[in-house]
C-alpha cells in the first residue's frame, strides 16, 4: 500500500506537464487532489466537453451568498489535468483539504483549536517569502522568476517531484516553531489532508497519487506520526451548510492583480507555455504581430523575426536556456513598439493576461434565476464576454429593445453587467450606448437576487415594489419609477403611481418636488420610444408643476449661499424638465413663477440672476432684462449679491453679453465702478463664472473688453476676395434651396 506525493504549483503549466507524465508512469488506482471535499459531487461534470476552462468551483452559504469561496481552474492547472486524467481512465478521484463548511466558519470567526499550534511539529509554517533565499542564491530577482524558469518552462519532468519535496522540506525546517494564526489554519488543512489520505488507504487503494501545493508536500509524508494530533485538532470544528456549483471564470480573475491569493502574473503566457510544444518564442512573436496588425499597427514579418533574435540573445546574455517573459517583453517593446510603452499595455491585457472566459454545461446545478437569465441571454443573442465591449441599441427594433430591458432589469437587481452611457448620434434617445463586461462574481449577485424571484422579470418586479414601499422621499421614488419603466416592469406601474401620489400629497418640501421632476419628465417625453404607457404619469406631473410654481417664491426667500446653490441646481433641473415636456400651459406657469423670482426682494442674487436669464432666453426682452440687471448691479446693492446675480445670469454661456451691447455696457460699468477692495473680493466669483464659458466666447469677450465694448470687427487691412466669396455664396444658396 503506497502513496506518492506530487507537489505542484497552482496554475503552473510546467507542473501540469510533469504531473501528466508522472501519472502515466504511476498508473494510480486513486487520485486525491487538493480542493474542497464539499464539492466531490461536482467532479464528474469535469468530464463534460461543455465544461470549458477557465472555470471555478463556487461554494457559498445559501442564506448568505456573499459568504463564498472560489476554486479556479485553467486548462493548464495541474489539479484540472489530474481530474481529467482520472475521469478519462475511470480512476476514483476526490478532493482533499479541510472542508469549506469548516473553513468558512474558521476564517470568519477566527475559530482555531487551542492545540493547533502547540502540537505542531517544528517548521510547520513558512516565512513570508520562502523562495527568496533560493532565488537570490541562483541569481534571480525574485522567487517567481526562479520557479518559472526551473519548473514551468521545463519540457522534461525527470525527478522534479522528488526535488520539490527535498526543497520544501529544507525551507520548512528553517521556519519559526510558533506559527502565526493565519498559518495555524494551514495546520488544520494539512491535518485534514492526512486524514483523507488515511481514509483512502483504509478503503484498500494500493497506489494513491496525492496532488497538492508544493508547500504542503513535506507535511503529508509521514501519516503515522500525527494520527492522534490530527484527530484531536479536527474534532468538534464548527461548520455551516454549503451549496456548490461550477461557474465560468476569466483569465483576468486568475491573475494575481485581481487579488486572488494563488494568482499568477501572466495567465495568457502560461496558456502559451502549456499549448505550444516547440518554437515557443517564434509562435509568441507571431501572436504579438497578429494582435498589433488587428489594431491597424504597421507590423511586418521582419519585426517578428528580429524580435525573436533579440529575445534569444537576451536570454543567452543572462545565462538562461530559454527566453522568459521579461526577455520577450523587452524584445517586443524594442522591436514592435520602438521603445514606446503604450502598445505594451494592449499586449499585456490581450495576450499576457488574456481575455479568455470559460463555459459550463447545462447540467451544472444553478438557481432558477440563473437558468432564466441564461435563456434570456440566448433569446436576445447577448452572450457574456470577458473583454469590455460597446453595445449600441436602436430602441425601435424589437430585439434591441428587449436587450435594453434585460440590461435595465439586471441593474435593478444589482447585477451591473452593462453600464448605460449617454445616447449618441442623430437618433438621440432612440439609441442607448452600453458598456458591457461580464465578471465571474456576478454569479454571487445572481444567487442573492434569486431571493426576489425565479425569473429576471419577477425578481426585478418584486425588488422594485419592495424599494418603493420603503421610499420616503419623492426624488428617490420617482427614480424608481423611471427605472421600472426603462426595465418595462408594466405590472408595477399602477402601484408605483399610487405611491408617488401618496408621497407627493404629504410632501411639503418644494426641493423634493423639484428633484422629482426630471425622472418623470424624462419618462413622459421618451416613454413612447420604449412603447410604454405613460398616461398615468401625466396627472402626477401636472400636480407637481402646479405645486412647484405656487411654492417656489417662498422656498427661495432668505437663502444662504449653500442653500442658494442647491436651489439653483433644482431650478435648472425643472427648467430642463419643462422644456422637455413642451406643454404651453406648464411653460406659462413656470414663466410666471420665474418673473416673481426675478424681482423678489430678499431673494438671493444667484437665484434672481438665473431667473432673469431664463426669462431673457424665453422672450429675448432686452430692455426689461437691462432694467433688472441695472437694478441688481446698482451701487446700493451689496457687492456679494451683485456678483452672485452676475454668476446666475451668465451661468453656462456668455452669448448674452456678446450679442447684446446694452447688457455688456451695464456689466462693464458695474465692474469699472467697483472699489479696489470690493473688486478683489468679487474677482474669484467672476473668474469662476467666466471660466465656464467656451474658449471662443472668452476670446470674443476679451476682444470686446479691449475695444471698449464695440465688439470684434473686421479690420480695414483685411481684403475680401470677391470672386471666391461669390462662389461661397452660390454654394450656400444651393444648400439652403435643397
Amino acid at each position: 500500500m503506497t502513496f506518492t506525493i506530487l507537489g505542484i504549483r497552482h496554475h503552473g503549466p510546467g507542473s501540469a506537464r510533469s504531473l501528466c507524465a508522472e501519472l502515466e508512469k504511476l498508473r494510480p488506482d486513486c487520485i486525491l487532489v487538493e480542493g474542497p471535499p464539499d464539492a466531490d459531487a461536482l467532479i464528474p461534470l469535469a468530464a463534460e466537453q461543455e465544461l470549458i476552462p477557465p472555470v471555478a468551483l463556487l461554494l457559498y452559504v445559501p442564506d448568505n451568498p456573499q459568504q463564498a469561496v472560489y476554486y479556479p481552474f485553467a486548462e493548464f492547472s495541474p489539479e484540472w489535468q489530474a481530474i481529467r486524467y482520472a475521469l478519462k481512465n475511470g480512476i476514483p478521484v476526490r478532493f482533499m483539504d479541510l472542508p469549506q463548511c469548516n473553513q468558512l466558519v474558521v476564517m470568519d470567526e477566527q475559530v482555531l483549536p487551542e492545540d493547533a499550534a502547540g502540537q505542531a511539529a517544528p517548521g510547520e509554517t513558512h516565512p513570508p517569502d520562502p523562495f527568496a533565499m533560493i532565488s537570490e542564491a541562483a541569481g534571480y530577482s525574485d522567487g517567481e522568476r526562479w520557479w518559472e524558469h526551473f519548473i514551468e518552462q521545463r519540457r522534461e519532468s525527470g525527478d522534479v517531484f522528488a526535488g520539490i519535496i527535498e526543497l520544501m522540506t529544507a525551507l520548512r525546517t528553517g521556519s519559526d516553531e510558533n506559527p502565526a494564526p493565519e498559518n495555524q489554519r494551514d495546520l488544520l488543512r494539512e491535518a485534514s489532508m492526512r486524514t483523507i489520505i488515511r481514509a483512502a488507504q483504509a478503503e484498500g487503494f494500493q497506489n494513491i497519487a496525492v496532488v497538492c501545493g508544493a508547500w504542503h508536500a513535506p507535511a503529508l509524508m509521514d501519516l503515522k506520526k500525527l494520527i492522534k494530533n490530527d484527530a484531536k485538532i479536527l474534532k468538534g470544528l464548527p461548520k455551516t451548510a454549503l451549496a456548490a456549483t461550477w461557474v465560468p471564470w476569466t483569465f483576468d480573475r486568475l491573475a494575481r492583480r485581481s487579488g486572488y491569493g494563488a494568482g499568477i502574473e501572466s495567465p495568457g503566457w502560461y496558456e502559451h507555455l502549456w499549448l505550444v510544444q516547440t518554437n515557443l518564442v517564434e509562435t509568441w512573436m507571431v501572436k504579438v504581430a497578429q494582435l498589433m496588425r488587428a489594431e491597424d499597427l504597421g507590423i511586418s514579418p521582419a519585426h517578428a523575426i528580429e524580435a525573436t533574435r533579440l529575445a534569444e540573445t537576451l536570454a543567452a546574455l543572462r545565462g538562461q536556456p530559454l527566453p522568459g517573459l521579461p526577455e520577450l517583453d523587452e524584445a517586443v517593446q524594442a522591436i514592435f513598439c520602438f521603445g514606446d510603452e503604450s502598445p505594451m499595455r494592449l499586449i499585456r491585457e490581450k495576450l499576457i493576461i488574456g481575455q479568455r472566459m470559460g463555459k459550463t454545461p447545462v447540467e451544472t446545478p444553478v438557481v432558477p434565476l440563473q437558468r432564466d437569465l441564461a435563456a434570456a441571454q440566448k433569446r436576445t443573442r447577448l452572450e457574456p464576454s470577458a473583454s469590455p465591449e460597446e453595445l449600441d441599441l436602436d430602441l425601435r427594433k424589437p430585439l434591441l429593445l428587449e436587450r435594453s430591458q434585460l440590461l435595465h432589469r439586471l441593474n435593478l437587481l444589482g447585477i451591473p453587467w452593462g453600464k448605460l452611457r449617454e445616447a449618441r448620434g442623430a437618433m438621440g434617445t432612440f439609441h442607448e450606448l452600453w458598456q458591457l463586461e461580464w465578471k465571474p462574481e456576478f454569479v454571487v449577485n445572481i444567487i442573492e437576487a434569486s431571493l426576489w424571484g425565479n425569473t429576471v422579470l419577477s425578481a426585478a418586479t418584486n425588488k422594485v415594489n419592495s424599494e418603493a414601499a420603503l421610499a420616503r422621499e419623492l426624488p428617490a421614488l420617482t427614480r424608481i419609477v423611471e427605472a421600472a419603466l426603462l426595465a418595462d416592469l408594466a405590472d408595477t406601474i399602477p402601484d408605483l403611481m399610487a405611491r408617488v401620489q401618496q408621497v407627493a400629497a404629504i410632501s411639503a418640501d418644494i426641493s423634493h418636488l423639484m428633484g422629482a421632476m426630471p425622472p418623470l419628465a424624462n419618462v413622459l417625453r421618451y416613454g413612447n420610444v420604449r412603447q410604454t404607457d405613460t398616461s398615468m404619469l401625466r396627472q402626477v406631473v401636472d400636480e407637481l408643476i402646479t405645486r412647484i410654481c405656487i411654492g417656489l417664491s417662498s422656498a427661495c426667500s432668505a437663502l444662504d449661499d449653500d442653500a442658494a446653490q442647491a436651489m439653483f441646481a433644482y431650478i435648472n433641473a425643472v427648467q430642463d424638465a419643462i422644456g422637455m415636456l413642451q406643454d404651453n400651459l406648464q411653460v406659462a406657469a413656470w414663466a410666471r413663477a420665474l418673473e416673481q423670482l426675478a424681482s423678489q426682494d430678499g431673494c438671493h442674487g444667484l437665484i434672481r440672476g438665473r431667473a432673469c436669464r431664463l426669462l431673457f432666453e424665453r422672450d429675448d426682452a432686452d430692455e426689461l432684462t437691462a432694467t433688472r440687471m441695472s437694478q441688481a448691479l446698482s451701487p446700493g446693492t451689496p457687492t456679494g449679491q451683485s456678483a452672485a446675480w452676475v454668476q446666475g445670469f451668465l451661468h453656462g454661456s456668455g452669448q448674452a453679453l456678446i450679442h447684446h451691447p446694452r447688457l455688456w455696457q451695464i456689466v462693464d460699468q458695474w465692474v469699472l465702478a467697483l472699489p479696489e477692495a470690493m473688486f478683489s473680493a468679487s474677482l474669484p466669483l467672476l473668474r469662476r463664472t467666466f471660466s465656464s464659458f467656451t474658449a471662443p466666447e472668452r476670446r470674443q469677450i476679451g476682444e470686446m473688453a479691449r475695444s471698449g465694448g464695440r465688439g470684434v470687427s473686421v479690420g480695414s487691412e483685411v481684403m475680401i476676395d470677391s470672386l471666391r466669396s461669390e462662389k461661397a455664396l452660390a454654394l450656400v444658396k444651393l444648400i439652403l434651396a435643397s
